[in-house]
């Protein structure tokens, strides 16, 4: 579904398989998923995703947050910073924080959803991590991409 071969297959830190591709492919792939296009499996796929939101990244993670707030968003997060999501009308996207980090995540995502048209008002407020100084906060993380 994302389009072109895989680089390689590796496992990641929880055992499962990890499918190594450019970014554009991975976007391409959850795109394909989230229209229809990736089949009667990827059907099944999203409204699982869609559906149960919680089972896919648990109850306080921003995953889940997201597919709560936008109806028919698919998002997952992966490790060391790889985020994908699509919608069902073909807008889609997948990010990588350089340093791995989660800290500037948030940010970076409510900046593209806005970017792409989607509206995150819902979410805005839960998912902005604050900055602290001696346990209190100094400052927050926001994109300065309009």
């Amino acid at each position: 579904v994302c389009g072109e071969p895989h680089a390689h297959i590796g496992v990641d830190g929880c055992g499962a398989p990890v499918h190594a591709m450019p970014l554009i492919a991975l976007a391409r792939a959850f795109r394909s998923i989230a229209t229809g296009a990736a089949g009667p499996t990827g059907n099944r796929i999203h409204e699982a995703m869609t559906t149960h939101p919680a089972m896919v990244g648990g109850e306080r993670r921003d995953v889940t947050r997201l597919m709560r707030a936008v109806p028919g968003l698919m998002a997952k997060d992966g490790a060391d910073g790889v985020y994908a999501l699509a919608m069902p009308d073909g807008r889609a996207l997948a990010i990588k924080i350089g340093d791995g980090g989660e800290r500037v995540r948030p940010a970076v995502l409510l900046a593209a959803l806005e970017a792409l048209g989607v509206d995150v008002a819902a979410v805005e407020q839960q998912m902005q991590v604050p900055v602290l100084g001696h346990g209190q906060p100094v400052g927050a993380i926001r994109s300065l991409v309009p």
